[in-house]
């Protein structure tokens, strides 16, 4: 069996990769094809990683991607929130037209193949009720989170078909994410903790009293992984799930920072606010119904002091071990 992940370049996908080849009895598999813009590099050596520098937004990437073999595709690679935003020709080419290629090529190809798509709390907005349920109906309030919910409805559709064994994963805020800041909006939500942890200075764009929807890296993968196992019954009429995070403002990811690392790590952080930053965000819900996620048997991280120790543990061993 082959297993396809898009975006393989990125945090996730990388991660998602070294999960793969390190447990090979959960997902067992013949060949792991990482696919992005920029050539992937394998992040661990092995003969089973193909690499490939791809452009899903040609025409012909679907195809020279999918055939009879793939048993299962990660649809990780998108525009990220901020950038689709300000470039909204590229975000709908990335974000919506790219998944309908993919789509219609497994139709073709691998009909019986599982497509694992990477959405997102985006896709919320407007008036919404303290408690976020699967059945909720999605206003979102950015091209981003607009783009998410075209590829959902259209995923769906496809599944209720037969066209193809789709499984669509809302992923909370992912933090604490290594490297770099990104254009993703929600990038600070990983910065007020990386940025202090090594000694740097971070400003948060949101007010304290923000509660945010977040998991770490390592619950959203395992629970990727475990998208991929469950029978399509189990779903139901709706391919849809919210993944299961934890509410948390960011007054009290900064306590929980202080509480792991020291007063002197939340005194790296100022407040300066960023408006289109904050309309952005703060139109996501920040507390979701999980139960059916859980029934389903989909991972939850404890506390955010939890998330913060597996980051310093992962990235800063030297510290966090």
């Amino acid at each position: 069996m082959k297993i396809i992940i898009t975006g393989g370049a990125g945090f996730l996908g990388q991660r998602l990769a070294a999960a793969l080849l390190q447990d090979n009895t959960t997902l067992p598999f013949d060949e792991l094809v990482l696919a992005d813009i920029q050539q992937p590099n394998a992040p661990i050596a092995d003969p089973r990683v193909r690499c490939l520098a791809l452009d899903l937004t040609q025409p012909s990437a679907a195809e020279q991607l999918i055939d009879s073999d793939c048993g299962v595709l990660f649809h990780l690679a998108a525009i990220v929130s901020s950038h689709a935003e300000s470039d909204f020709d590229l975000g709908m080419q990335v974000n919506f037209d790219a998944t309908r290629q993919l789509l219609e090529a497994a139709r073709r190809n691998a009909p019986a193949m599982k497509f694992i798509f990477t959405s997102s709390l985006a896709v919320f907005g407007g008036q919404l009720p303290a408690t976020v349920t699967d059945d909720c109906a999605v206003k979102p309030q950015s091209s981003y989170g607009a783009q998410k919910a075209l590829c959902e409805l259209l995923i769906n559709d496809y599944a209720r078909k037969g066209f193809v064994d789709a499984r669509v994963l809302r992923l909370p805020t992912i933090s604490v994410r290594p490297g770099k800041p990104n254009k993703a909006a929600s990038s600070f939500a990983s910065g007020i903790i990386r940025e202090p942890l090594h000694g740097e200075p971070s400003v948060c764009p949101v007010s304290p009293e923000l509660a945010l929807w977040l998991s770490s890296p390592g619950t959203v993968v395992s629970n990727f992984i475990h998208a991929a196992t469950l029978p399509a019954a189990q779903f139901g009429t709706s391919r849809i799930v919210n993944l299961p995070g934890i509410s948390v403002t960011v007054q009290q990811m900064l306590a929980a920072l202080g509480e792991v690392a020291g007063e002197q790590a939340c005194a790296r952080v100022s407040f300066v606010p960023d408006e289109a930053i904050n309309r952005i965000v703060a139109s996501w819900p920040g507390n979701f119904d999980v139960q059916r996620a859980l029934a389903l048997g989909f991972r939850v991280d404890e506390n955010f002091q939890q998330v913060i120790r597996a980051f310093m543990h992962d990235e800063m061993p030297q510290v966090g071990s």
